[in-house]
């Protein structure tokens, strides 16, 4: 596949796209996007073919926006992250009700800065229950307080379940059950 860097940009816009997920999901920083759309950089032939594959597939943005649509539909608190990065992805408006700053200012920013210890704790012992590698599902928590006037976490229960994006990456939901 032979595209511009125009075209790289154009494609990521109109599947929305940000730099910064096209690039985790090709193992590559953001900074090389970048290089990559101002064709300062070539693609390896790997890194063409992936980029086909994600854009070729008409499914990511019907399958995905079904599931944003459920998120933000539901009447709990919820709200869809990257699995990997935290960034914020889709939240329901009972769960943006909790926060003290419009929606957008957290939409696509990580939001583990804001986790309580006991979000933290839970976050570090992920790897070792093969969460990251499916043998792990769901998991229900207790999340302690974070003290953030900003995104205040209270002291509750939450389940975690791990879903499968239509781009082959890891989604988190994560629901107040308590």
């Amino acid at each position: 596949m032979t595209i511009s860097g125009a075209g790289i940009r154009r494609m990521r816009l109109l599947r929305s796209i940000k730099q910064e997920h096209l690039a985790e999901l090709l193992g590559v920083n953001q900074a090389t996007v970048s290089r990559w759309e101002r064709s300062q950089l070539a693609l390896s032939a790997e890194q063409a073919a992936k980029l086909e594959r994600i854009f070729s597939s008409p499914q990511h943005a019907v399958v995905d926006a079904a599931l944003k649509q459920l998120v933000e539909d539901s009447v709990r608190p919820v709200h869809l992250i990257c699995d990997r990065t935290h960034r914020l992805l889709a939240a329901s408006r009972p769960r943006q009700t909790e926060w003290r700053a419009p929606f957008g200012a957290f939409l696509g920013r990580s939001l583990f800065s804001y986790a309580s210890a006991e979000i933290a704790a839970a976050e570090q012992s992920l790897e070792e229950r093969g969460w990251h590698e499916g043998r792990l599902s769901s998991l229900i928590l207790d999340t302690g307080a974070n003290g953030n006037a900003l995104l205040p976490i209270a002291a509750g229960r939450v389940i975690w379940e791990r879903i499968m994006l239509s781009d082959g990456s890891a989604g988190r939901l994560v629901t107040t059950i308590g």
